[in-house]
């Protein structure tokens, strides 16, 4: 059966959400590293994708990047964007995910969780909304409840994004 995309959410629902919380390999990114000889490492971020996420937060949510790997490279992305919520070298996805909402008293059902690999499978089916990229592996595909049109890295978080700010206009 195809899964829903993010445009296929009701607006209402992007109005109660309160956290959008994600990965970043393969989801702020199109999964790749580059890493050379001296040991420096580079990725990839759409701006397109960082202009989103920057209308999000001055939307008022919270937006937390969660990653199984300690990276310099997200460490610079996320001062750059002001992302409030970085954290880096926890593969247990759910876990971080249940204790950054907790802290922020923010119940599930008003949390979107993006993820592409099986370690994010349980944070995705938390979620209020789970959500991957079309890449993604079969179990985060299963656990997610949505997948983006756009390819990860290419403007999937930008969709999500386009959504959540549409949702959350100031009213006049």
């Amino acid at each position: 059966m195809a899964k829903l995309t993010p445009q296929h959410i009701p607006i209402s629902f992007w109005s109660t959400v309160k956290l959008f919380a994600m990965d970043v390999d393969g989801i702020l990114t199109d999964g790749t590293i580059q890493i050379s000889s001296d040991g420096t490492e580079t990725k990839s971020f759409s701006i397109l994708d960082g202009m989103g996420l920057r209308q999000v937060i001055m939307s008022g949510i919270e937006v937390a990047w969660i990653s199984g790997r300690a990276s310099g490279a997200t460490t610079l992305r996320a001062k750059e964007l002001g992302i409030p919520h970085v954290i880096q070298g926890r593969v247990d996805k759910i876990t971080a995910l249940e204790e950054l909402a907790s802290k922020l008293n923010i119940d599930a059902k008003a949390c979107v969780y993006m993820g592409d690999d099986d370690i994010d499978a349980p944070a995705l089916k938390w979620a209020g909304l789970g959500i991957s990229v079309p890449t993604a592996m079969p179990s985060a595909k299963e656990a997610s409840s949505c997948i983006t049109e756009k390819a990860a890295g290419y403007g999937a978080v930008r969709e999500v994004c386009e959504r959540l700010t549409e949702a959350n206009k100031p009213k006049l």
